[in-house]
């Protein structure tokens, strides 16, 4: 017969191993409810239709819907702030993107740590930026206006959206790659930037390709140099910067998706897998180029880089600018 103590350390193993079998079949029933993609970003704009086309996709691959949450305003603090405190079960997702590096870089203090508070679980899509004039302008090439620009300093207005935003630093990247004495007037938003060319009031602007696309092959404005690494395939003909003449300026904007610190490993590897095969469908890569995107996949490791290098990149450009921090 057993004595009580072989009894109750007999019981004691059991309780250990059914907490263990409960512990890897929670693992396991991923996902067990909907999953929510929070977008920093109203609906409508790129991030909200791209992380809308992904997530149908990987809903129908999870056996779940997807619902999207939108949660626009303060540079994207009270949607990252939310999933930071989300349960890090895998269920509830953040679009991130090179705007939330710029927030990293420029906000004083933030409700959670970027890098610390969220595992990047896979790139979604990245999109060009282009250095633009108005049609019929006294420029006509980038080499041109960076020309013009040395020997008329601080004579030269570049015009972007508003203080912070990617376009915003991408602009004072410039001005440092070329030694450019150069006034940045920044907007409010988009719409503003193509007025204020096509009107006259500023001699260049920099912003994403996409909103501007139109115009461009209207003939209202005319695209000096793509800002990424390589040409746009929407605009072929268009030179790269470096090729251009400015061979240490090249940003791309971009965006993924993140999980709250501590998800498990294999919820994580599952969700980088269905995200790539997503964004791999033909359908979804359809929707995405419609747009005026470039799929973008990759590995939990590729977004945590991408997350990574903008933080240091943004924070060398707004100390080297002296751009005040928020």
């Amino acid at each position: 017969m057993l004595s009580r103590r072989h009894l109750v350390a007999h019981s004691l193993l059991l309780g250990a191993a059914l907490s263990l079998a409960l512990a890897a079949s929670a693992q396991t029933a991923f996902p067990s409810r909907p999953v929510r993609i929070v977008v920093p970003n109203a609906p409508g704009g790129a991030a909200d239709l791209t992380a809308r086309a992904v997530g149908q996709k990987i809903g129908e691959a999870l056996g779940q819907p997807v619902v999207i949450d939108n949660k626009p305003g303060a540079g994207g603090v009270s949607a990252g702030d939310m999933v930071a405190k989300a349960a890090p079960d895998g269920h509830t997702l953040l679009l991130i993107s090179s705007g939330t590096a710029v927030s990293a870089s420029l906000f004083k203090s933030l409700p959670f740590d970027t890098v610390k508070d969220f595992i990047p679980v896979a790139p979604l899509a990245s999109f060009d930026l282009v250095i633009v004039v108005a049609e019929g302008g006294r420029f006509k090439t980038l080499a041109e206006l960076v020309a013009w620009g040395k020997a008329n300093p601080g004579k030269l207005n570049l015009g972007t959206p508003n203080i912070g935003t990617t376009q915003h630093l991408a602009a004072e990247l410039f001005k440092s790659a070329t030694g450019l004495d150069a006034q940045i007037v920044p907007f409010n938003g988009t719409p503003a930037v193509i007025n204020a060319l096509r009107g006259g009031q500023i001699d260049v602007g920099l912003d994403i390709l996409s909103p501007l696309l139109s115009q461009i092959k209207a003939k209202a404005l005319h695209p000096l140099a793509i800002t990424g690494a390589q040409r746009s395939r929407m605009l072929p003909e268009v030179p790269t910067a470096k090729e251009a003449g400015v061979p240490g300026f090249a940003v791309a904007s971009w965006n993924g998706l993140a999980v709250p610190a501590h998800t498990p490993k294999d919820v994580v590897a599952r969700l980088s897998k269905e995200i790539t095969a997503a964004l791999n469908d033909p359908g979804v890569k359809k929707r995405l180029e419609d747009l005026n995107l470039d799929p973008h996949p990759g590995s939990p490791e590729q977004a945590a880089a991408l997350l990574n290098n903008d933080i240091k990149r943004w924070n060398d450009v707004i100390v080297r600018a002296k751009i005040p921090r928020q």
